[in-house]
């Protein structure tokens, strides 16, 4: 089988909101969006952000079960976009997890939440290289 993901879903309480924090906060432009779901072509995949209740139906969950934790990840490619990164999304709705830090494996990194408490790493590593069209890659 083929090592890809095509597209990650995020249930959202509020499209106009989450709409915001993802075309103003982080600058990206929606490829297709009606009143149920916003999808978003990133580098490889897609991102979709669809509204909770239609994705629960979708999937025949009436009481889904708590998943575990996760977060996604927006790398950057100076340590110093991570802070900016994460004061500009708190402007358009994120809420601060965990300011900048090194952790012990190295880089830089914090969290954000974005308006439905989906956690969103931003990084910096200084091991990985993005291209100009955003691709990351693993180690040098």
């Amino acid at each position: 089988m083929q090592q890809q993901i095509s597209v990650v879903t995020l249930g959202i309480r509020d499209l106009a909101r989450s709409r915001r924090f993802y075309v103003e906060g982080f600058g990206w432009k929606p490829v297709f969006e009606n009143e149920e779901i916003v999808f978003y072509q990133m580098n490889g995949f897609v991102l979709g952000t669809w509204l909770e209740a239609r994705l629960e139906d979708d999937m025949q969950r009436a009481n889904p079960a708590r998943s575990g934790p996760f977060s996604l990840a927006h790398n950057v490619p100076r340590r110093e976009d991570v802070a900016t990164t994460i004061e500009r999304l708190s402007q358009f709705g994120g809420r601060i997890l965990r300011p900048g830090d090194a952790p012990i494996h190295g880089g830089f990194r914090g969290y954000i939440a974005d308006p439905d408490d989906h956690a969103w790493e931003i990084a910096w590593n200084p091991a990985w290289s993005i291209d100009a069209n955003g691709m990351v890659t693993f180690g040098v």
